[in-house]
């Protein structure tokens, strides 16, 4: 393409991009860099394929019209032209070597994950991300992102929200201005970390550790989801990061490490049978309701019931045993990384104590402890 020709393609690319970028079918608009660098060559190069498309179709249906045999058209017999295949040679590689030049240099941008401000491990697990916050501020900081639409929207007995399945419970939060590395990783099948105002999408593959990066430019919330089909809940493990200011920040680091302490300190107390079951609701519906259904009658085979479970009803150890490290060859998952003490032992509570299940037993978070090896 000659120099004119890319100005003004650039020039066109400018002035398309403000009414692109609202269009609900178009990419989400950029706040990063390299997320920007992305719209802009998505764009081009469908200008280039427009291009190209309407100038080969053209001229195709004009030699179709104007040369018909009713015409009195007759086909030329020739054989070879040197000029015509030199040029119908020469000018596809220009054109493509055109998009390759940017297009490498965005992917070796996107590469260089080096001195990071912040780093956060996302993992996937069946189906819900869990972040822990590796280095720089907020080092420590753990917790597992679940999706928080309401199942009465899902079920259709409510109407849907703003947000539909695109809302968790515990976004991730990062400065504005900084560069955040994302570790990612998964401990059952492969997921996919996917944020397109970021320009991210990282394969998150058991066993192996894969990064991105991004520095977000724009204060704001910003919705992705997982991007590779992961089982049946695959659509309801969204994401979602809150850009705040470094003030905010600060703030909620001092919040999540007070709520981290304080939680720490409630695993050492004994909890009433009450207290447990309310407790273990909520993690029930979080993390279990998927597979074994609120009404615990599970999705049988490969999701059997809790209600009448001759493990739920059994020896509290085999349970703590199922929920610490799950059952390998089946789709349960272990819940002793994702889950405290706390919450382990509501949940066990609750799953005793619920639909026909009534052994009155309390499960405290020592005896998640004790079975931990701590």
């Amino acid at each position: 393409m000659s120099l004119a020709g890319r100005h003004a393609v650039a020039v066109f690319v400018a002035l398309a991009s403000p009414a692109l970028a609202q269009s609900r079918f178009n990419l989400q608009s950029p706040v990063t860099g390299i997320a920007e660098q992305i719209y802009n060559m998505h764009t081009l190069m469908l200008l280039i394929c427009l291009f190209i498309f309407v100038i080969v179709f053209g001229v195709m249906f004009w030699a179709v019209i104007h040369h018909r045999k009713s015409k009195g058209a007759v086909a030329a017999n020739f054989h070879e032209n040197t000029a015509v295949e030199i040029a119908w040679t020469i000018i596809p590689i220009l054109i493509l070597v055109g998009m390759a030049w940017p297009a490498t240099r965005t992917v070796l941008e996107m590469k260089d994950t080096r001195d990071p401000d912040i780093t956060i491990k996302a993992t996937g697990y069946q189906w819900k991300w869990g972040y822990d916050y590796l280095q720089g501020e907020g080092q420590g900081i753990r917790f597992v992102s679940n999706l928080s639409t309401p199942h009465e929207q899902i079920d259709g007995k409510a109407a849907k929200g703003a947000h539909y399945l695109v809302e968790v419970d515990n976004p991730v939060v990062v400065p504005v201005g900084k560069k955040i590395r994302m570790l990612t990783t998964a401990s059952d099948v492969i997921h996919s970390w996917w944020l397109p105002a970021f320009g991210v999408k990282q394969d998150a593959i058991p066993g192996f550790i894969r990064d991105a990066w991004f520095r977000a430019d724009k204060e704001g919330v910003y919705r992705g989801n997982c991007a590779e089909l992961c089982g049946k809940d695959h659509g309801f493990m969204p994401i979602e990061v809150h850009v705040v200011s470094q003030e905010a920040y600060s703030q909620w680091v001092a919040d999540r490490q007070a709520a981290m302490a304080a939680a720490a300190s409630a695993g050492a107390r004994e909890w009433s049978l009450a207290e447990l079951v309310e407790q273990g609701a909520k993690v029930f519906a979080a993390n279990c309701v998927a597979c074994h259904q609120a009404d615990g009658k599970g999705l049988p085979p490969a999701f059997p019931p809790l209600d009448g479970s001759k493990v739920v009803l059994g020896e509290a150890a085999a349970q703590i045993a199922v929920e610490l490290n799950g059952r390998p060859g089946t789709p349960m998952a272990a819940f002793g990384k994702q889950l405290s003490d706390v919450d382990i032992a509501a949940v066990i509570t609750y799953t005793r104590n619920s639909w026909s299940n009534k052994t009155g037993e309390a499960i405290q978070p020592s005896q998640i402890a004790a079975a931990r090896g701590k």
